[in-house]
């Protein structure tokens, strides 16, 4: 496909913008000169816009995840719901196999009805099990398939040290990740914002005034105790001890913190609360443009639309560190003017590029809102008279 390539160069004054990976980033040992998760197997901090790895301590090696699997799960789960695909005030029965799950659940029975929103209110505030594999089969059919579809978005997003073989983190043969891994699928998962209306959920009932009404408290204490934890999700087994990605919002910079490996929930509470110190009082990020804002227009001659909005698919900031210089940002816009249609809501037409200087510091799909139609012969047969009356 040809590109023909439109830059648009828009200066600001902006707070110097550092390299994206803070510090030397190593496959294994600890970046930088401090020491954040000295109990832990590993662990990791980024800065969400901009991917930016603020400090990391065997990032890359592989572990088993826990119930922090349920972030791919949830991240489908926000995709379909994005796309159309599943409603959140759908109904949903209940199978054999979903209620017959252990560990952590929701206490489904086979043959009862749930709504979506509530299913999400169990997964991710409670961590169920039996509520992850019910929306697992709902939709692909069944987890089996399910899970490959997870694995799929994990070679989507490049990653290299993640599989899969289920829904829910349950302890099982070949099922790893890093925390590397973890905190991309985390930061995938937050350009859906709704997930956070559910992650920062400390307590709530399902069913509630009826018999069977089941009382939620979240697995994650820090979504209560430190301020501006809103997510994400915990795991534990007796193999892969005492897990969490969290993420925290402050003065409009969000991170997101990973431990895998600790001994106890109070040491892994700890090193994500000092996690989360460092990257406030260390860094500031200055937001560039809001998720979904628009950046540009498209034109398409041969669409139902003739002019469509380009906008950014999650938020863009620069990051850096406190009390340095400033010095001037800019962005270009690469279009693709070549589209072929129909183009869907959420397709990538083009790539807004972030730069200092001559480097670049990062690069944001662009997309558009809506679905765009190929245009019926009458709608073009008009436009091409209205032309003509023109001259």
């Amino acid at each position: 496909m040809k590109k023909f390539i439109v830059l648009v160069s828009i200066l600001f004054s902006f707070l110097l913008v550092t390299t994206p990976v803070f510090g030397e980033e190593k496959r294994d040992g600890e970046s930088g000169s401090v020491n954040l998760a000295p109990d832990a197997k590993s662990g990791i901090l980024i800065e969400r816009d901009t991917g930016s790895i603020l400090y990391n301590k065997n990032a890359h090696e592989k572990l088993p995840p826990a119930s922090m699997t349920k972030l791919m799960t949830l991240l489908l789960i926000m995709e379909a719901i994005d796309q159309g695909e599943l409603k959140k005030d759908e109904m949903i029965r209940i199978s054999e196999r979903a209620a017959s799950m252990g560990g952590s659940q929701i206490f489904l029975e086979a043959g009862e009805e749930m709504s979506v929103d509530d299913l999400l209110k169990g997964i991710a505030v409670a961590s169920g099990n039996d509520a992850s594999v019910a929306l697992a089969e709902r939709l692909e059919g069944s987890e089996e398939a399910f899970v490959k579809k997870m694995n799929e978005k994990v070679k989507e997003l490049g990653l290299e040290n993640t599989k899969f073989e289920n829904s829910t983190g349950l302890p099982v043969d070949d099922h790893y990740s890093t925390a590397y891994d973890m905190a991309m699928i985390a930061k995938e998962l937050l350009k859906y914002e709704d997930i956070t209306n559910y992650t920062s959920i400390y307590e709530d009932y399902l069913r509630k005034g009826q018999e069977n009404e089941f009382w939620l408290v979240n697995t994650n204490k820090l979504v209560r105790f430190y301020p501006g934890v809103d997510g994400l999700k915990t795991g534990f087994t007796n193999e892969a001890k005492y897990c969490l990605t969290a993420t925290a919002e402050k003065n409009d910079m969000r991170v997101v913190a990973v431990v895998m490996g600790a001994e106890t929930t109070k040491e892994r509470n700890a090193t994500i609360s000092n996690m989360l110190d460092y990257a406030f009082n260390q860094y500031e990020t200055n937001q560039l443009f809001e998720k979904d804002e628009k950046v540009s227009t498209l034109e398409l001659l041969k669409a139902d639309k003739q002019s469509v909005d380009v906008v950014v698919s999650e938020s863009v900031s620069t990051l850096h560190n406190k009390g340095e210089s400033t010095d001037k940002v800019s962005t270009e816009i690469s279009m693709n003017s070549d589209l072929v249609l129909p183009i869907k809501k959420g397709d990538q037409v083009g790539v807004l590029t972030v730069k200092n200087g001559d480097e670049k510091v990062s690069e944001v799909p662009l997309t558009v809102m809506s679905d765009v139609k190929e245009a019926s012969y009458f709608t073009l047969l008009k436009r091409t008279l209205r032309e003509m009356a023109k001259y």
